[in-house]
């Protein structure tokens, strides 16, 4: 039987596989770490930045009163971009909860916070208005 050349704690000696064969293998380790590490940190950032600057739209109904059978007034306060256009869909529904009437509305006055009136055409006496959802226009 022919003796094996085995190096320290019975490894292969240096040199065996070629020159620096598990340096190339830790190199390329630290250059999947480093690349994985930038696109995680890249869609952390990302997020943040979609989270904390993209343009937001809220909006609430403060009042609401029905005016007539035909016709519903809503007060709405919208926050939005201070430069930034918004559309609000706003509806009003009756006491057997049969929706009467429908309106988008578009919000283009400057400012942060914008309070409005809308008038609501109803089919017959609304009970409530509310918001459906906002926008900025042309996101929906």
């Amino acid at each position: 039987m022919a003796a094996v050349d085995t190096g320290p704690h019975g490894s292969p000696p240096a040199g065996r596989y070629g020159p620096g064969a598990d340096a190339r293998a830790d190199r390329k380790l630290r250059i999947a770490a480093v690349v994985f590490g930038v696109l995680v940190a890249a869609g952390v950032g990302w997020y943040g930045y979609d989270t904390l600057a993209g343009d937001k739209v809220s909006a609430q109904v403060v009042a609401f009163e029905a005016v007539s059978d035909q016709s519903l007034q809503m007060h709405l306060e919208v926050h939005k971009g201070a430069d930034s256009v918004a559309v609000c869909t706003v509806r009003s529904v009756d006491g057997d909860h049969d929706e009467v009437g429908r309106k988008d509305v578009r919000i283009a006055q400057h400012g942060k916070q914008v309070d409005t009136l809308v008038t609501l055409r109803t089919t017959s006496r609304g009970t409530t208005g509310e918001i459906v959802g906002c926008s900025v226009a042309g996101h929906r």
